[in-house]
């Protein structure tokens, strides 16, 4: 392994979405990862094979059946050598299984603990079922998402679990490990996606608290609103959008329209704004994407094709950048970020339940005599 992280070991607990997406995070930044799996199906989460499973990528798997005493000996010993445990059961579960943060922590006190929750680990709502929709609609964020007068459109679960999860999950855990250079001392860090996806709005709660914002949807100039802040068909039924938020870019893209200069002038007046939006409908169905791309990409429009999941990688930026890579003959994205003298990257596909744990085992000098 190599990366920024290599060296750091790092204990995964049986999860679905965020923890693991942690974890891959931390594989492709050279971290040693060891997934512990359970012994057979959970039914939890979407059924994926071992050869797609993405977010498994870079680690190692060690197959436990963690209310066994033998297993819990093994993981209070693997736990003396790893440096974080990441784990995403609801608040209590480790406690009960007697792997919560204060025995672990009296047996390593350098450990730091990730726990990742959707409500939190209290609260009255701490202990009840929710995905990603529910803890992005309780926060505010869900309800800034879609169009005016319409619904609320969940946008998949990036805005919770891998925005408001993840991400929150792996800078509490690499802020906790960088104070213990000074202190020695590991601690919990607990991530919630209800707390994450709050966190996320924290720009627009001072543009709402100081007048500028309408806390409603597609009413503001960056949520749709804004007719020069949005999405078009084309002629092809394909899709742009349109980002001209400043005024010196909306003038290049009018005239890159071939429209009347005087829109210019007129961009942030709202009441001329239903007319505005309706001109550049009429004008964007009036060529296929293609041919806008031809038009408006690479230019201050502040334009870009809207593509699908299998287009993305065949745009030439992100082929000149290498943004995806094929492993083993699945296209994926690549490691990110990108570091200048210790690169991360994709180290090898996710691993066949218990595949490479035993030599993780023998590697962090952990011995263990399996029951089975």
């Amino acid at each position: 392994m190599n990366g920024p992280l290599s060296g750091l070991k790092v204990i995964e607990m049986p999860a679905i979405g965020p923890v693991p997406f942690c974890g891959m995070l931390l594989a492709d930044l050279g971290a040693d990862v060891l997934r512990l799996d359970r012994t057979e199906d959970s039914g939890l989460g979407l059924p994926i094979e071992t050869r797609y499973d993405l977010l498994g990528r870079g680690k190692r798997s060690l197959a436990l059946d963690l209310k066994a005493p033998a297993s819990r000996d093994l993981l209070f010993q693997l736990a003396g050598k790893a440096d974080v445990l990441i784990e995403g059961f609801r608040p209590g579960t480790m406690e009960r299984l007697g792997l919560g943060p204060e025995p672990m922590l009296q047996h390593n006190p350098a450990l730091v603990y990730g726990r990742m929750t959707g409500w939190g680990q209290d609260g009255p709502m701490a202990l009840a079922a929710g995905h990603d929709v529910n803890y992005i609609a309780l926060s505010g964020a869900l309800h800034a998402c879609g169009n005016q007068g319409g619904k609320p459109v969940p946008p998949v679960n990036l805005l919770g679990d891998f925005g408001g999860g993840t991400l929150y999950l792996m800078m509490g855990l690499l802020s906790a490990l960088y104070e213990r250079q000074r202190s020695g001392m590991g601690q919990v860090v607990d991530s919630a996606m209800v707390d994450g996806s709050a966190s996320l709005m924290t720009l627009f709660h001072g543009m709402l608290a100081q007048g500028v914002w309408r806390d409603a949807r597609g009413e503001n100039e960056i949520d749709s609103g804004a007719p020069w802040y949005d999405t078009y068909e084309c002629a092809d039924g394909r899709f742009v959008a349109i980002g001209a938020l400043e005024n010196k870019f909306f003038a290049v893209l009018v005239e890159r329209l071939g429209l009347d200069r005087s829109l210019v002038e007129r961009q942030s007046d709202r009441a001329a704004w239903p007319a505005m939006r309706k001109l550049l409908a009429d004008t964007f169905r009036g060529k296929t994407r293609d041919e806008w791309c031809r038009i408006l990409e690479g230019t201050d429009a502040c334009f870009a094709p809207v593509l699908s999941m299998r287009e993305a990688p065949e745009h030439p930026h992100l082929r000149a950048r290498r943004t995806f890579e094929d492993h083993d003959g699945v296209l994926q994205p690549a490691a990110a970020p990108r570091l200048s003298r210790t690169p991360g990257r994709v180290h090898g596909a996710a691993p066949a339940r218990g595949e490479g744990g035993r030599e993780a085992l023998r590697e962090w000098g952990v011995a263990w005599a399996d029951p089975a």
